[in-house]
């Protein structure tokens, strides 16, 4: 079992004062703690039948496109406004420290498809739940939703207390 949470560069004030920015750059470039994130994180949805992984921009690109290769699937990208180059649906979510929205191509997911929604970190839950409602809009399930990483002083797993969540390193 590898200790991941020594893998993670922690920023301080990063991007704004009293922010502790969780980089998980560091752990990216290592090849063996990056692997074994990603089998974790596998691990978790193998018996989920997922018929595609889900990830938001930019760091779920980076970790939902293996892990959609490690379970034998399709990635869909849900990107930031204005991205996308087809038809698109858009939800708009609160960040701890601002505001946003997240498209995904309207003929991204088919209905009744079973997804596992990825992404590096979860805070408050606003990009995570915009998320779902972006898969949900398109008549998929949320089978799943896995980070590498959850904060857990900021709660966001409360927005997300009926779905499966699963997260590797917490911080308090």
């Amino acid at each position: 079992m590898m200790n991941l949470i020594d893998k993670i560069r922690v920023i301080e004030d990063f991007p704004e004062p009293g922010i502790s920015f969780k980089d998980i750059t560091t752990l990216l470039r290592d090849p063996l703690a990056f692997h074994y994130a990603i089998d974790q994180l596998a691990d978790f949805a193998r018996d989920k039948q997922i018929d595609m992984v889900v990830g938001p921009e930019a760091r779920g690109f980076v970790v939902g496109a293996p892990l959609a290769y490690a379970l034998g699937v399709g990635f869909v990208p849900i990107r930031k406004p204005g991205k996308l180059p087809a038809k698109t649906i858009r939800e708009n979510y609160e960040l701890e420290y601002g505001k946003d929205g997240l498209e995904l191509h309207a003929d991204g997911l088919l209905h009744g498809e079973r997804v596992l929604i990825v992404d590096d970190l979860l805070a408050t839950g606003g990009t995570i739940n915009s998320a779902v409602h972006l898969v949900e809009n398109l008549g998929a399930h949320v089978a799943g939703i896995c980070f590498l990483i959850e904060l857990k002083h900021l709660e966001g797993r409360k927005k997300l207390s009926s779905y499966d969540v699963f997260s590797l390193v917490q911080y308090d």
